[in-house]
């Protein structure tokens, strides 16, 4: 299930601080929950303490920051941390002998027959979230092989060794244990998820108990075939590349590619054995903008990564420092330049690999964000809606009349009904979760990786073990919505999903990602000018107070909509909030509202690196 509901549990307890200030105190005086992590060798952070620690044994085996990665991507992959094997990974990648950032494009895509006709005739108003109909073709097992083939030292067998051990048994954590209870009604409806998951079928409680050693022997299976393909190859002579890319297309084309169509076909999916083996992994050039002298980068607009530098373009135009940090003016001018971002991304953004293209030169261009930054006044506007940016690229839009209705379009997806709190149902898909994967090392690599999909309750594909994604939702079947972003077979989903680097001066500066959905670029944004604007160490701005807005369209399930609602920390000032209220807002308190994020600081004056992790949640990180 989704890591939302760890958190829906942790609210209920009191918070422990570390150090004796509370929160709420200035930036930079307050001590955080959690202390900074230093290293000088290596840092490993991801979302499970096993997970970080598989990533940890590969640094002290000798291996580079994307070995490590990789071998904490297959951990949290297997530990079902709101992804499987089946799901997507999207990666960046600072290489220091060629001094510049590699982007990872390893989204699965729509299979054969997934055509906007075809999931209206099933009586679909959207493509659904979960169940074979939900799945694109699995995304993770080649992003893992591409990044390790291209630029890790270590062979898959040593990479993937953590995770077949996990695979053969783990004492299952409470989370992911009562994730698969909850879910087990779902679970229940495909033949191989229950064989896995539902180790106790028949009996009140039918899920893994939390500490129970649970086993994957379908799923060992798997992995071996890869390690033992590898092996072959590197005993035919093979160089150690080569040797990956066989067990690469083992996966693909081969005899495991063959099981995952045939169990999601039986299952009533729509794979076949060619989606599987055209697909394959993309290395691409990220986009980047520059903010006050740092150079941010995100993936391209098949994410919605590119929301963030448009943010940040438009933040450019006001004095943050001065409106001081979580003032009303500063919540309100972040809240309304996200809107403005959001609403482009939720129009416009889609894979850049299809027609029509979206215009993405016009919308990170700076005289655009000018434009847009005079659009923010004193209140919130609720029907605030994308702009057009092809003025600013030269070009014409082919949907301004759709442009002119847009407010009229949307209103349909309006979520009218209050809220009940972090248990809400509605927060569910908000926040859908996955995790986060980051590490360095001494010789200047640095991976920022956000992988997920095949999260519980997942479809198990046959007899292979692997959880197939629930991506398909993201895409819309309403042309109103998003002309660009409409199901056909070989298109990526436009999905939340959002690794992030930034340099200064040429070097590494930052790496950060967070899990969740459409809450994770909100909360890297302001997790950015925590550090940049307000002088937060690292620690202190992944678990500063940040401001959730849901005034966007859901990348998931219903795609619905809440205008003007912000969710803020229970501790907001009565000042701030009563301001909030005369600028049109409607608040929900929360004990904690800055998303698991985790981050690496670079120290270039003493050269070391500063990690900050979540201070909810189990995201886990160790550095040496």
């Amino acid at each position: 299930m989704k890591n939302i509901k760890l958190l829906l549990v942790l609210l209920a307890f009191p918070l422990l601080t570390f150090g004796q200030s509370l929160p709420g105190l200035a930036p930079g005086q307050n001590s955080t929950q959690k202390p900074v992590l230093h290293g000088k060798n290596w840092m490993a952070i991801t979302g499970k303490p096993l997970a970080a620690t598989a990533g940890a044994s590969i640094f002290q085996k000798g291996g580079n920051a994307i070995d490590a990665a990789c071998a904490m991507l297959a951990a949290t992959a297997t530990m079902w941390d709101v992804l499987s094997w089946g799901g997507e990974t999207q990666a960046l990648i600072y290489h220091p002998e060629l001094k510049k950032v590699i982007a990872i494009n390893a989204l699965g895509y729509a299979p054969t027959g997934a055509t906007v006709d075809f999931y209206k005739s099933q009586g679909m108003e959207y493509p659904p979230a979960y169940g074979p109909l939900a799945a694109t073709t699995p995304g993770t097992p080649g992003g893992l092989m591409t990044m390790l083939a291209e630029y890790g030292t270590m062979s898959l067998e040593e990479v993937l060794a953590p995770a077949m051990q996990l695979a053969k048994g783990y004492p299952i954590e409470a989370q992911t244990a009562n994730s698969i209870e909850n879910g087990k009604e779902r679970i229940k409806q495909w033949p191989y998820s229950k064989k896995v998951f539902l180790t106790h079928l028949g009996e009140e409680r039918e899920a893994p108990e939390p500490g129970e050693i649970f086993v994957q022997e379908d799923l060992y299976q798997t992995l071996k075939k890869l390690v033992d393909t590898e092996k072959e190859a590197l005993a035919n002579g093979k160089s150690r590349k080569e040797a990956i890319y066989a067990a690469y297309d083992r996966f693909y084309k081969g005899d495991i590619a063959k099981e995952i169509v045939r169990g999601t076909r039986e299952q009533g999916g729509l794979f076949t054995e060619s989606d599987l083996a055209n697909w394959a992994v993309k290395i691409e050039e990220p986009l980047m903008v520059n903010y006050k002298g740092i150079d941010v980068y995100k993936l391209q607009e098949w994410t919605q990564g590119p929301a963030l530098l448009q943010s940040l373009n438009i933040l450019e135009n006001f004095d943050l420092k001065n409106m001081g940090y979580n003032s009303a003016e500063y919540l309100h001018t972040v809240y309304q330049a996200m809107n403005l971002a959001f609403a482009d991304r939720d129009f416009y953004y889609s894979d850049p690999a299809f027609e029509p293209k979206s215009p993405i030169e016009g919308l990170l261009s700076k005289e655009y964000a000018k434009q847009r930054a005079q659009l923010i006044k004193d209140k919130n506007d609720p029907n605030m809606g994308p702009g057009d940016p092809y003025p600013f690229q030269g070009g014409t839009n082919p949907f301004k009349n759709q442009l002119e209705n847009q407010g009229e379009s949307i209103a349909e997806y309006t979520h009218t009904e209050p809220l009940q709190g972090p248990s809400d149902p509605y927060f569910d898909e908000f926040f859908s979760g996955t995790t986060s994967i980051q590490a360095v090392d001494k010789d200047g690599w640095v991976v920022s990786v956000t992988p997920s999909g095949g999260w519980v309750p997942a479809v198990i594909a046959g007899n292979t073990g692997v959880g197939l994604s629930q991506r398909m939702q993201s895409f819309v079947l309403d042309e109103k919505l998003n002309p660009y972003n409409l199901p056909e077979p070989g298109k990526r989903p436009r999905v939340t999903l959002t690794p992030s680097l930034a340099l200064k001066d040429g070097k590494p500066f930052l790496s950060f990602a967070v899990q969740g959905g459409d809450s994770q670029d909100q909360n890297l944004l302001q997790f950015f000018l925590n550090v940049v604007e307000f002088d937060m160490n690292v620690q202190e701005a992944v678990e500063a107070a940040n401001m959730n807005s849901l005034q966007m369209q859901s990348s998931f399930g219903a795609h619905e909509i809440k205008p003007g609602h912000m969710i803020l920390r229970e501790d907001t000032p009565n000042w701030i909030r009563a301001e909030l209220v005369k600028k049109g807002y409607k608040m929900e308190f929360w004990p904690r509202t800055s998303g698991p994020i985790n981050a690496i600081w670079f120290d270039w004056k003493h050269g070391s690196f500063w990690g900050g992790s979540s201070n909810y949640g189990e995201d886990y990180g160790i550095g040496w």
